[in-house]
């Protein structure tokens, strides 16, 4: 009797091994997660897409320039375009010190080549405020919210760009995206926001003092909550497709 539970209890020992070589994790490569994202949803249940990027720079004497770039997509939209509205405030006549930013930033070439949602601040002066966020917003609805376009459409290839005390702002459309581009008068620094080929880029440098920066960016999707007919379905996917033209 005391062999046979000797031999069992060997037996299971010499299992483990096996059993613990079983479920060891394994790390998947970048390509590979890069297949198992999340990237469809039915199309008959997507009633409204929205993208909505805002960037603003105000400066140690309270001038601000930006921008704000927004794109709504849904049933009645032919092409998708999106709108700038250019953000231009004058000082509040603070007395407060705006002199030239003399703090110096090296390295960052690699922040070129990221992927997915990359948000940098970096920072050689005083008394700065930074701020990068991405909200997903995710509502339930039947009917899309009415569409208003505020601003003036831009054009693929083209640029709006806009200065004033507070520095010089560029937005442009390149063929596979769009980006807001915010370079602060006197050296304070430069501020970047980029969405293009499946990927969002929120990038500021300050380099003098006293400066308030940000970059925004909304996700509004409205999700059917009936379920859709066979048509609906191949009008949604079909407003769908105009994105890629974009680069999204």
């Amino acid at each position: 009797m005391k062999t046979s539970i000797w031999l069992a209890a060997l037996c299971l020992a010499a299992s483990l091994p096996t059993q613990a070589e079983t479920f060891k994790p394994i790390e998947l490569k970048d390509q590979e997660l890069a297949n198992l994202r999340g990237r469809y949803v039915m199309p008959g249940r997507i009633v409204s897409f929205g993208i909505v990027m805002t960037s603003t720079w105000q400066n140690a004497n309270g001038e601000v320039i930006g921008a704000t770039s927004a794109m709504q997509v849904q049933q009645s939209t032919i092409k998708p375009q999106f709108y700038v509205s250019m953000i231009d405030e004058k000082g509040t006549g603070s007395s407060r010190a705006n002199s030239a930013g003399t703090g110096s930033v090296t390295g960052g070439s690699g922040l070129n080549t990221t992927e997915g949602v990359t948000q940098v601040v970096r920072a050689a002066g005083d008394n700065n405020t930074a701020y990068n966020n991405v909200d997903i917003n995710v509502t339930k609805a039947n009917q899309a919210p009415v569409a208003q376009p505020q601003g003036q459409a831009l054009a693929a290839g083209s640029t709006l760009v806009g200065e004033n005390g507070a520095g010089a702002l560029s937005v442009s459309s390149t063929g596979v995206g769009v980006q807001l581009n915010i370079n602060a008068a006197n050296n304070q620094g430069t501020s970047v926001q980029r969405l293009a080929q499946g990927g969002l880029m929120q990038n500021s440098t300050l380099l003098g003092n006293g400066n308030q920066v940000s970059n925004l960016t909304s996700l509004n999707v409205v999700m059917r909550e009936n379920v859709p007919t066979a048509a609906s379905l191949n009008g949604s996917l079909d407003q769908l497709k105009g994105l890629r033209t974009l680069g999204y």
